[in-house]
């Protein structure tokens, strides 16, 4: 199953209750929140707070995004606001393990991000201690950017990576350049959860024709072992 992520970072913010009530009416099984803390990217966005006011009007999955320096000082936060899924990134986390540890301990599920030029071996020491793997697709920090081409191999070799140690067991998630073009290609390479701002929150008939749409294009798509 191909699970749609609307990524708040490109809603309309004075509007944000609205903005997700309409996505998860329209049938987005996650919340996507993005974290930025203008060191680990070049740009500020959100906190806690923001993130246990999503909680408060949705019960769809809340999928926190920390591309943040130092994430396990606000891990614990982020889980009393109510999280259901924190991903940090193998490049932040000093020591990875731990952090895994310490997500789990709270009763969330634990995720690992990989920007670009991160390779996959930064996760394959941790894979017994994660539910899902993002496969960066767009150096982090903005919506909006354009989809990286080279991407959709790594992707590929994620998914396999995975499903030689635990099948069936881990997402993978893609964020970056995620649109009606890009993801039949997408969820052919492996990706079953599709992280997506500027087409959803940008579609010109709406978040839910966005969502729609997106939904649309990958139906009967699905990642072939034997294809790869």
């Amino acid at each position: 199953m191909v699970r749609i992520a609307p990524s708040l970072l490109s809603c309309r913010f004075a509007e944000l209750g609205r903005e997700v009530k309409t996505v998860d009416e329209a049938g987005a099984e996650w919340i996507h929140v993005d974290v930025m803390d203008g060191r680990f990217v070049p740009n500020i966005t959100i906190g806690p707070l923001i993130a246990g006011a999503v909680r408060g009007v949705t019960q769809r999955t809340v999928d926190v995004h920390l591309m943040i320096e130092e994430p396990d000082r606000y891990i614990a936060d982020f889980a009393r606001a109510g999280a259901d899924v924190i991903t940090v990134h193998a490049e932040a986390a000093r020591h990875l393990h731990r952090t895994l540890e310490l997500i789990r301990s709270l009763g969330k599920r634990a995720g690992v991000a990989l920007n670009p030029a991160t390779p996959l071996s930064a996760v394959e020491e941790v894979l017994d201690g994660i539910d899902l793997l993002l496969v960066m697709t767009v150096n982090p920090g903005f919506g909006g950017q354009a989809f990286i081409p080279r991407s959709l191999d790594k992707l590929a070799r994620a998914r396999a990576l995975v499903e030689a140690h635990r099948p069936g067991e881990v997402e993978v998630q893609v964020d970056g350049g995620v649109s009606e073009k890009t993801a039949p290609a997408l969820v052919a390479a492996g990706a079953t959860v599709l992280v997506a701002g500027s087409a959803v929150f940008g579609h010109p008939r709406g978040a839910a024709a966005g969502v729609a749409a997106l939904r649309a294009s990958v139906e009967g798509i699905s990642w072939d072992e034997r294809g790869r």
